[in-house]
């Protein structure tokens, strides 16, 4: 028998044969919802059902995607349906209820990744909307140098060309001072060496002198190497100090920020170019300062060590905030915390001095007994490496983050796979922080950390706190909800899960042998060997803590309690990279119970009588816990990178060398950006990238 041929008549007769059948089956009248019921019932090619998903492309390497007990999923519940709408003999399908876990975690995560979505869909992808944009934002050309700076930002694959937020905030007012009062300021600073500031000197393209050298400027200058051709002459101040420094009046700084608004010009063209030989740089020729004549001015530098420093940060901040007027604790608490267990809703503000300051003032080792306050309520120019939110400091990326250090760097030996991870928290240090003697030690920051985690000072003490403790709603509810317990004794849950500690004393006065009688100290341990742990939290010391990128860049969540801005905040997103804690530590134990649970279900957990709080049920959320730590890494592995710690310096450079030029108001990048669309095309041999991986 020869193959079958489907000529047009042999397919008509099918056709009418289907037909005929259906006919004879379910007779002659049918309607077009019949159609669209048989026809919803048809597999789409290349198309998902409803319950097939495909892993997003954020999602990790399947060898990557770590195995943890399921949370609670969602609860079908019967649907009660009228008699007569139901034939005896028909099989009823009830349609499944969401079920929804609405702890306020839950909602603080998914207002994150909202927030997220915003950021990332708003990245430029060429120059000209880059260029576009600045415009748009800052009423000003970029600066001299700006198409070299893009182009050298793109070789890097740095994620999103557009979040140079911070520089322009920190160089803003210096609008409002002439640029001949800044190089002026910028090439003495160094002169008195009690005042802590170190000075670097360029010149023709070269680092030709640092005064007061340290390590910091030695990693700044191997910063520099790298676009050093692109800058012109100037004078870098730089903070030696580990506390920053500059505190400008509230009502100056909103004087000097309206002079910097109206200022704002875009002239059709400008000189693509800095201007050579400005005065007031420093004469390198000049070898002994005592034989340069130049104009001086007074910084007014004030010294406060061991000084009460809201005292000096309160002028910073606006009449209407808590740190200027008499705001109760709870309103302010409002301002940034949501009711029911204080989880931080706002990690912005809470940092915020004028808002947390009267509260925290006595409980933060450099707000009550900093070691070394040397302070200005001039705006003066001075770079750090951090500050308070009350700062006029410019910061610039920590150089303990770009230099290759043991104690700081990321390394992979040691780190697990969530799995694999011990459900511990982790923490080690030295009682560094602020000034310590034995009738002020245990308001520092960091002894009430190692003492609030820690399983036999909270048992001894009977210490009380609060977590969010499950309702019992009775077996049939949809949504779990939670309410506050106030009084939840956590000595020996902390005894299973906390592996705190100091490793040694340091700053005390006249030495530290008051400890003896209330810590023991317990062994160091590596940064990489932390990794073991699933829980990294991270306090401040002297100023802020240089582990933190690598604590992002672990596979374990990373915990962040702190006073102090730094260059990356903007990049960062509380709740979607890492989890914020109050600075007063009163959320942490809600936190750990969310993550890590605690108990039983309801009545099962009081039979047994063996638990410290039996009616205290919190089912485990390790999922929540690893989606933060896996975006947080991912994230740090894209935006905290050595290459962006030099892009971010390179712009840096650019905008403070045109604040210190005479012309600063005719010089910059006026073109449209054209001139590099081959560039962003990849018709250029060097202008093949990508966001995100190159192309």
């Amino acid at each position: 028998m020869g193959p079958i041929e489907f000529n047009k008549k042999r397919i008509f007769l099918l056709i009418a044969g289907v037909l005929a059948f259906y006919i004879v089956f379910h007779g002659l009248s049918f309607s077009s919802t019949d159609f669209s019921d048989v026809a919803s019932q048809l597999p789409i090619p290349n198309h998902l059902t409803p319950t097939e998903h495909k892993l997003p492309p954020s999602a990790p390497d399947p060898d990557e995607i770590w195995d943890l007990p399921s949370e609670p999923s969602p609860v079908p519940v019967p649907v009660p349906v009228p008699e007569d709408a139901v034939t005896p003999d028909a099989p009823v399908s009830a349609p499944a209820v969401q079920h929804f876990d609405l702890h306020p975690i839950a909602q603080l995560m998914e207002n994150a990744d909202a927030q997220w979505r915003a950021y990332e869909s708003g990245v430029s992808t060429t120059f000209r909307q880059t260029v576009e944009k600045y415009r748009s934002k800052y009423g000003r050309h970029p600066p001299p140098g700006f198409a070299e700076w893009y182009k050298f930002a793109r070789k890097r694959n740095v994620f999103n060309i557009d979040d140079f937020e911070q520089i322009m905030d920190d160089l803003r007012p210096f609008w409002a001072i002439n640029a001949s009062e800044i190089r002026i300021r910028a090439a003495h600073m160094w002169e008195k060496f009690d005042f802590g500031v170190a000075v670097m000197h360029i010149r023709s393209h070269k680092v030709v002198k640092v005064e007061n050298p340290s390590w910091r400027s030695e990693t700044m200058e191997k910063v520099i190497e790298k676009f050093i051709d692109h800058l012109p002459d100037m004078d870098i101040p730089m903070n030696r100090l580990d506390q920053p420094r500059v505190v400008v009046p509230w009502e100056d700084m909103q004087q000097h920020l309206r002079v910097e608004y109206d200022t704002r010009v875009m002239p059709p063209e400008v000189m693509d170019s800095f201007t050579k030989d400005q005065p007031e740089l420093r004469d390198m020729s000049i070898l002994d300062k005592a034989d340069d004549h130049s104009t001086r001015l007074d910084d007014e530098w004030l010294f406060a060590p061991g000084k009460q420093y809201m005292k000096i940060a309160a002028k910073g901040c606006p009449p209407e905030s808590p740190a200027r007027s008499n705001m109760s604790v709870a309103q302010a608490d409002s301002l940034y915390k949501e009711p029911l267990a204080g989880f931080v809703t706002n990690f912005n503000l809470s940092s915020d001095l004028c808002t947390i300051g009267p509260t925290i003032q006595d409980m933060h080792g450099m707000l009550y007994s900093a070691s070394s306050i040397i302070a200005s309520h001039k705006l003066v120019p001075i770079f750090g490496e951090c500050k308070v939110n009350v700062n006029n400091d410019i910061l610039f990326p920590a150089n303990m983050y770009y230099q290759h250090d043991d104690r700081y760097d990321y390394n992979d030996k040691e780190d697990l796979d969530w799995r694999d991870k011990q459900d511990t928290i982790v923490w080690r240090g030295v009682t560094s922080g602020g000034v310590q003697l034995a009738d002020n030690w245990d308001r520092m920051h960091r002894q009430r950390l190692v003492r609030l985690l820690n399983g036999t000072y909270m048992g001894t003490a009977a210490k009380e706190v609060t977590v969010l403790m499950e309702k019992d709603t009775g077996p049939e509810k949809v949504n779990t909800t939670y309410e506050p317990y106030e009084r939840f004794r956590p000595s020996k849950f902390i005894e299973q899960h906390s592996d705190v500690g100091f490793t040694e004393p340091m700053s005390c006065i006249p030495n530290c042998s008051f400890y003896n009688d209330y810590f023991t100290w317990v062994p160091p341990v590596s940064l990489t060997s932390q990794f073991k742990s699933k829980y990294l939290i991270d306090v401040d010391g002297h100023s802020f803590s240089g582990r933190w990128h690598a604590f992002l860049q672990s596979k374990s969540l990373g915990l962040k309690a702190t006073i102090f801005r730094e260059w990356h905040d903007s990049r960062l997103l509380a709740w979607r990279h890492f989890v914020p804690v109050d600075n007063r530590y009163d959320d942490l134990y809600a936190l750990l119970t969310y993550f890590i649970g605690y108990g039983k279900p309801y009545k099962q957990h009081a039979e047994e009588g063996v638990e410290l709080n039996p009616q205290v049920f919190i089912a485990p959320h390790e999922q929540a816990a690893q989606k933060i730590a896996r975006q947080g890494r991912e994230w740090a592995n894209k935006v905290l990178r050595r290459e962006d710690i030099e892009v971010y310096m390179f712009r840096l450079l650019l905008e403070y060398g045109r604040l210190i030029d005479d012309n600063r108001d005719y010089i910059g990048y006026s073109g449209d950006g054209s001139e590099l669309d081959k560039f962003d095309a990849g018709e250029e041999n060097d202008g093949r990238w990508g966001i995100g991986g190159w192309r």
